[in-house]
């Protein structure tokens, strides 16, 4: 299938203003760029109820959370999902990523609960993954309060927050640390920052996100390049991955991602997991974000908001 035409557009008008690639950049130069980008793409999202909370990590940092409800539902108790942004481990934001919080809560409905983590390269692995984790023991602590039933409990990330979100349905499960979902719900996730693939080399430049940057993110959130290998940073890598969450998998049919996504998805299938991959195969990496570039992006979150609503209702 050809690549979405209003994309391609899109893509071209980036390419136009020669803009250095994140690659390229100052994670703060980058960090600035993804936030300035995030405003201009910004469409006629949903109306919804916002509180802006805290939580505290296992080091005493104070982190923010994000809490949506659709509105007119009062003081009910709703199924809730986790929802993780992407950015490389290195940009991204709650405000980023508020759009597509947003049409998840609406179409749902669900509360949405969007957790924030510290980025690298000033907070290496596994920072990130340890503060979405006591994110989810504030959860734990305080979902009666809020009225957020985690009996029907979601976990849903886009890029690297799939990653994070599936790595904490593994632990949900080998180590019982934290809540267990009822569904995995994972966009263009990286499952695999040990090896290229081939659709790293062959969609690698010119659809958004590049192989090079890619490569930029990962030496900056790791430790050292052992890292890239350990599981909780390539859940492929995972030696069981039995007894998780069902799972359903978005891809796009233009992204680096698209084979280890794939890939992840065979394992899951193998190891007996309740499993759904869609390949949206004219899209590019971070399509959620894009429905002020292409209508297209509506159907798509008609299909998530429909998978959500039979896993929890």
């Amino acid at each position: 299938m050809s690549l979405n035409p209003e994309i391609a557009a899109f893509l071209d008008l980036v390419d136009s203003r020669q803009e250095a690639p994140f690659h390229r950049q100052t994670p703060e130069q980058a960090r600035a760029a993804f936030e300035h980008a995030s405003t201009q793409m910004r469409w006629a999202v949903p109306q919804v109820e916002t509180e802006n909370l805290t939580f505290t990590s296992r080091d005493g940092a104070h982190l923010a959370l994000r809490l949506y409800r659709p509105e007119g539902q009062g003081s009910a108790t709703l199924p809730v999902v986790v929802y993780l942004h992407g950015g490389g481990f290195v940009v991204g934001s709650l405000d980023s990523h508020d759009g597509v919080c947003r049409e998840v809560c609406a179409r749902t409905p669900c509360a949405v609960v969007a957790v924030e983590y510290r980025r690298a390269p000033e907070h290496k692995f596994p920072v990130a993954l340890d503060d979405c984790a006591d994110g989810l023991a504030w959860l734990a602590e305080h979902a009666q309060a809020h009225g957020l039933d985690t009996t029907r409990l979601v976990y849903a990330g886009d890029s690297v927050g799939a990653t994070l979100a599936t790595v904490l349905a593994i632990d949900a499960v080998r180590n019982q640390r934290v809540l267990k979902p009822c569904l995995q719900l994972l966009c263009y996730p990286v499952t695999d920052a040990s090896r290229r693939s081939e659709s790293m080399e062959l969609l690698g430049e010119g659809y958004l996100l590049e192989s090079d940057t890619l490569e930029w993110f990962y030496d900056h959130y790791a430790r050292t390049p052992a890292d890239r290998a350990d599981w909780r940073f390539s859940p492929l890598l995972t030696p069981d991955l039995s007894d998780v969450a069902p799972a359903f998998i978005a891809l796009a049919g233009f992204d680096p991602l698209l084979d280890e996504g794939r890939a992840y998805a065979e394992r899951l299938a193998q190891q007996g997991i309740k499993l759904e991959c869609q390949v949206f195969e004219g899209l590019v990496h971070d399509f959620l974000r894009m429905r002020m570039v292409t209508e297209a992006i509506d159907t798509v979150y008609e299909r998530l908001a429909a998978v959500v609503r039979a896993a929890v209702y």
